[in-house]
């Protein structure tokens, strides 16, 4: 204004060997908020059932405090339920977080890219394939690991496809949208082909669920996740320059290729986990970035709070499930009825963008 330049207002921030770490108290205040309400329903999830346990009962019992009978229903029978929610959750918003951020559209999800739907499509192989190698593989590296390994496959197969000097966002759901029905119709075909029981196991692990989880499955899932929560952490600093474009981060001096390579490596790889982990529950990964997105006030899906709101969406989602319905039903019921609505909102919402 008249010939003037006028500053704003930069937020404070310190400098931390060379990194500039922006201090921003409504996000920080958002990701506490969201923390104690993540919490607040995992201890929930594992107090309501029909033993039921108080709330300060929960909690005493998780910092090591409890009565016997209570530590039994709860580190026994509850806790990996529950566990398994939570890292399940933050895997799928983290994960929906990256790839949102990279391909810069809000319904780029692991569900829309394939990822989910490789990981169905191989898992749906094994139960409805007897004999051979099949039987094999599902007896060797368990039905899990095997949908980890078609998840990973059909993410790497995606974005090769996509690949042209360089990833495009549009093209990369392009690709995705049509490996994932191409996987579909494979899952379908097998469905239609396979004896009635093998259909009915099928299914239920298509639908997504938290139920019967194990020790053994949680804590390779809680590893894993752990493992590549820390790399994304790493190349977030290298991440963010990416928001402004590939020119921007070049000049910043940001191997933009690379680090976006990365982290959709991991975004893939913490998809497998989840699925892996509770089946291919839909819509918490297409969810959860955007709902981020709007609490903090930010104009990319924030990793840190798109994680926790994947966290609390996914134990709440099971909450209402398993109490909260005449029946109870599985985690992926609750998250498709809440997911749905949702990419509808984001469609018309993005059509009048256009129009207007």
């Amino acid at each position: 204004m008249n010939g003037t330049d006028v500053k704003r207002p930069v937020a404070p921030g310190v400098r931390l060997g060379g990194m500039s770490f922006v201090w921003r108290p409504w996000l920080v205040a958002v990701t506490v908020l969201l923390a104690a309400a993540a919490f607040l329903v995992f201890c929930l999830s594992i107090g309501v059932g029909d033993f039921s346990i108080a709330l300060p009962r929960v909690i005493a019992t998780i910092a090591g405090r409890g009565e016997r009978v209570d530590q039994f229903v709860i580190m026994d029978l509850r806790m990996p339920r529950a566990l398994a929610g939570l890292v399940v959750g933050i895997a799928l918003g983290v994960s929906g977080a990256i790839t949102q951020s990279i391909a810069r559209n809000p319904l780029a999800s692991p569900d829309v890219l394939g990822i989910t739907a490789g990981s169905g499509a191989v898992a749906v192989f094994l139960v409805t394939v007897s004999g051979g190698a099949a039987a094999a593989v599902a007896g060797t590296v368990g039905l899990s690991v095997a949908a980890f390994a078609g998840g990973l496959g059909t993410g790497m197969l995606v974005y090769f496809l996509a690949w042209r000097r360089g990833v495009d966002g549009f093209r990369l759901i392009l690709i995705g949208v049509s490996v994932s029905a191409l996987m579909e119709a494979v899952t379908t075909w097998l469905l239609v082909t396979a004896d009635i029981k093998d259909v009915a196991r099928a299914q239920a692990w298509l639908v997504g669920s938290l139920d019967g989880r194990s020790w053994a499955e949680v804590r390779m899932a809680v590893w894993c996740a752990l493992v590549l929560l820390v790399v994304v952490a790493a190349a977030a600093f290298q991440f963010r320059p990416l928001h402004f474009g590939d020119d921007i981060a070049a000049g910043l001096g940001v191997r933009y290729s690379s680090v976006r390579a990365v982290m959709l490596l991991c975004a893939v790889l913490l998809a497998g986990v989840a699925v892996s982990a509770a089946g291919p529950v839909p819509f918490v990964a297409l969810v959860a970035p955007q709902v981020a997105m709007r609490l903090a006030r930010h104009p990319t899906p924030p990793l840190v709070v798109s994680g926790l709101v994947g966290a609390l969406l996914l134990n709440g989602a099971d909450l209402v499930a398993r109490t909260a319905l005449p029946v109870a039903l599985p985690v992926g019921v609750v998250t498709a009825a809440i997911g749905g609505p949702f990419l509808v909102y984001l469609l018309v919402r993005a059509n009048l963008r256009r129009a207007m």
